[in-house]
């Protein structure tokens, strides 16, 4: 049983799968990071200063100033401004993953624009084939 855990654990496609999960966990640190710290202040201070991770509704009773208050107290919330920058996360992965999806499309349509047989022969020698296919059944 060890034995086939290695080979399945060392064939091709689960090394490149565990390598791609790794970068991809890498990839989402970096874009909640770039949403969090670098897009959304932007947008923030052009909405008079906001800061959208404190847009809330507080589903239980009390009114709370920052999301962090209203968790201390124990307040049932609805973080529409967390989902929001997650969604911004979401759209700026999916360009991205786009973006990489269709440049190994173009590189591999140059791959099939290839030429899969040879080319055809010249009209020319066509034609001497055919005159010396004749001369040889004439003999």
């Amino acid at each position: 049983m060890l034995k086939e855990f290695k080979e399945f654990a060392m064939r091709g496609n689960v090394v490149d799968m565990a390598v791609g999960i790794i970068i991809g966990a890498a990839f989402g640190t970096i874009v909640k990071s770039l949403v969090a710290d670098v897009i959304m202040p932007p947008i923030g201070m052009l909405l008079g200063g906001v800061d959208f991770t404190d847009f809330f509704i507080t589903l239980s009773s009390g009114s709370y100033e920052t999301l962090e208050a209203a968790k201390e107290a124990g307040a049932v919330t609805l973080n529409y401004g967390a989902f929001f920058n997650t969604v911004i996360s979401f759209i700026i992965v999916a360009f991205a993953v786009f973006l990489l999806i269709k440049q190994v499309n173009r590189l591999t349509k140059k791959e099939e624009e290839a030429p899969a047989e040879p080319a055809p022969p010249p009209r020319e020698e066509v034609l001497l084939e055919e005159i010396r296919d004749l001369l040889k059944s004439q003999k």
